[in-house]
């Protein structure tokens, strides 16, 4: 008897401990942070597959939306409401740019930045709005020495 209660005990523990590797990194959406007015911080965010994105609306009126295009093929697209958190659970490696709906054209966007991004020339390639442009110009240059730096 003692045998049968120890292949579900551990078949338990082994789904816990596989729950508990995925991670869960905090975003905030901000009026004002270190990198200016209307910012995601961090605005770069690398994760492991299964990792989650916990969108936090520090300061009311932000929301955190995909931008069309600027996702891996096959990945589904979220849209947070304005002024609420939203948790995204990213299950497909690859580039996702996001951006607060209200605030795009002042620049208000991040990229999540999961496992191994195959579609960093796709992603390049989505045409941007305003100072979204050389936020994302940026990103992609931190994105670019952060592999330098890897090697």
């Amino acid at each position: 008897m003692r045998r049968y209660l120890v292949i579900p005990a551990f078949a338990a523990a082994v789904a816990v401990a596989g729950a508990a590797t995925a991670a869960e990194i905090e975003v905030k959406m901000l009026n004002k942070g270190t990198e200016g007015l209307m910012v995601f911080e961090p605005a770069l965010v690398k994760v492991a597959p299964g990792d989650t994105v916990k969108f936090v609306a520090a300061d009311k009126g932000h929301n955190a939306q995909t931008i069309k295009g600027m996702l891996p093929d096959g990945a589904a697209g979220f849209v947070g409401k304005t002024g609420e958190d939203i948790v995204v659970k990213f299950g497909q490696a690859g580039i996702y740019g996001v951006k607060c709906t209200p605030h795009y054209a002042m620049g208000m966007v991040a990229m999540i930045v999961v496992g191994t991004p195959a579609n960093e020339q796709q992603a390049r390639a989505v045409p941007q709005v305003g100072k979204a442009k050389r936020v994302f110009a940026a990103l992609f240059e931190k994105l670019a020495a952060t592999k330098t730096a890897a090697k």
